[in-house]
């Protein structure tokens, strides 16, 4: 092998469970740093790995996730290099990655491009989050000092959240990926012609097995085993957040989680005495970033994500056919289904679409669940070896995703370019926005948001003539989300006017084979 072939050599994860026997209430920089204390363990070398670590980069919390942002206990002024000197690692450069669940893959093709170039020879990535720590211990009035400084340099690589979602999307009431991804599920529910009782069972076929591989694996928050039939069900525990979503559809954020993963050059894993049954390599990948949600014409697809995957795949020369392990990321069912679709792995497929048990029922580790998932999908195909493995880790509101094909089967480095596929995802047509004039149109996809104080509504549109307009309801015509909580709103003409900011409120809606509502 090349000496500057990358490859994985060490994965680590930590978690800790709110009343367990051995529940610290640790920090995140804690539980990343237990993370990464695995991972260098994991690597099993002839000697101490840490004080040769390259390069730190850390993924962020979704208390640093953005300008306005609030870490309630405080928090580290350089992560990566606050988990470091707990390591006893003193890096070169030190890294904090743009938001996003992207991260720890695109971290991992980016640094074995950089091992290929002979420009880095160990780097170690890492991320966590303490969010159900925080609640418990804020929820009892209590507080902790997180607080560190700590000197040297910090590349920092700034939010990443500029255009993942459209102003108008926002100004109508669907701010949070939950009530976005809301309106995705939706449009596919149209395109497939199916019934809410229907797509609600559909969701749960998919989920249910997740929960099997969550319930066997020691890192996950829930490990509850739960039918279709359950999931699909709505009861007070497993309440409706956003129409379609029952509360056990959705990621969980009450997670305590830290992962780490350790990639080296194929000559430094030698120096190491890292034995060779423990390297895993990066056999293809991609890196793309999608459209905002206003500009595409499709809301029921994902297709930049299933270039990336089909790139990936054809980069590592196999066929889907051939993936022993998945992990599709899962924040929501449609960002599994829009790739698993595509890549014609079928319903009955018997392959498990995740290696942890999935962001509902593993935990939703905020930005950093895809490291939890590389960890394992190391694990499986360490115990399989020559399997392949592909892993597709999705950022923002559909918006960015980045891929990888693994296996423990030597491969000297192949560098793989997304520039092509990403001017193609720039050069796709966009939906033509309806002139302000426009006050009428079917309801294209929709939602009902839950989570406040009253139900809200917010409906993509469009006219006779094609064009997109975004409108809400509002509390002044409240026959109209009567109609559309009683009825399925998919496809219902609407009537709106314009509230004093110049927002499309709802008038009247229309729903087919039903009355109409004013």
């Amino acid at each position: 092998m090349d000496d500057n072939t990358p490859v994985i050599i060490g994965v680590g994860e930590a978690s800790e469970r709110i009343g367990a026997p051995d529940y610290a209430a640790r920090s995140p920089v804690e539980l990343a740093a237990l993370a990464a204390r695995a991972a260098l363990d994991d690597a099993g070398a002839a000697v101490e790995i840490a004080p040769r670590i390259e390069v730190m980069a850390a993924i962020r919390q979704f208390e640093v996730s953005g300008p306005r942002a609030v870490a309630p206990f405080g928090k580290s002024n350089n992560f990566p290099r606050s988990v470091a000197r707990r390591i006893g690692a003193h890096p070169q450069r030190a890294i904090l990655e743009p938001v996003g669940g992207q991260g720890p893959q695109h971290l991992v093709n980016e640094f074995a491009h950089a091992i290929g170039r002979g420009e880095m020879r160990l780097a170690l990535i890492c991320g966590s989050e303490a969010i159900s720590t925080v609640r418990d211990l804020a929820g009892k009035g209590e507080t902790r000092d997180w607080s560190e400084a700590v000197e040297g340099q910090l590349e920092e690589r700034g939010y990443g959240v500029d255009g993942l979602v459209d102003a108008v999307i926002a100004e109508h009431g669907a701010r949070t990926p939950i009530q976005v991804y809301a309106m995705y599920e939706n449009a596919r529910r149209a395109k497939r012609g199916l019934t809410r009782e229907a797509y609600l069972r559909e969701m749960g076929e998919l989920f249910a097995p997740f929960t099997t591989v969550a319930a066997g694996n020691p890192h996950a928050m829930s490990q509850s085993v739960f039918t279709a039939g359950e999931l699909a069900t709505v009861t007070p525990q497993n309440r409706v957040v956003a129409d379609p979503f029952p509360r056990r559809m959705v990621a969980r954020d009450q997670a305590n989680q830290g992962a780490a993963v350790l990639i080296a050059s194929v000559g430094m894993a030698r120096e190491l005495g890292v034995p060779e049954d423990r390297w895993v390599y990066l056999h293809g990948g991609a890196d793309v970033t999608e459209r905002t949600p206003f500009q595409r014409n499709d809301l029921a697809a994902y297709p930049a994500a299933v270039l990336a995957a089909k790139q990936a795949l054809a980069g590592a020369g196999v066929g889907v056919d051939e993936i022993a392990a998945f992990d599709l990321y899962s924040c929501f069912p449609v960002a599994v289904f829009s790739v698993r679709d595509e890549l014609g792995i079928a319903a009955d497929d018997p392959r498990p679409l995740t290696v942890t048990g999935g962001l509902p029922f593993f935990g939703g580790a905020g930005n950093n669940y895809s490291m939890h998932a590389i960890a394992s999908l190391v694990r499986a195909l360490r115990a399989k070896p020559g399997s392949y493995g592909l892993l597709g880790a999705n950022g923002g509101f559909l918006s960015k995703y980045s891929v990888g094909v693994y296996a423990t089967r030597p491969r000297d480095w192949r560098p793989f370019d997304s520039a092509g596929l990403q001017a193609e995802i720039d050069g796709w047509s966009a939906p033509t926005p309806a002139p302000d004039s426009a006050l009428e149109g079917a309801v294209e996809t929709y939602t009902i948001d839950y989570g406040r104080e009253a139900p809200h509504g917010v409906l993509v549109c469009r006219t006779d003539a094609g064009e997109r307009f975004l409108a809400m309801t509002s509390p002044d015509y409240p026959a109209v989300l009567e109609a559309m909580r009683a009825q399925d709103p998919l496809g219902a003409r609407v009537s709106c006017a314009l509230d004093e900011r110049g927002r499309r409120v709802v008038e009247a809606i229309a729903i087919r084979n039903g009355p109409a509502a004013a």
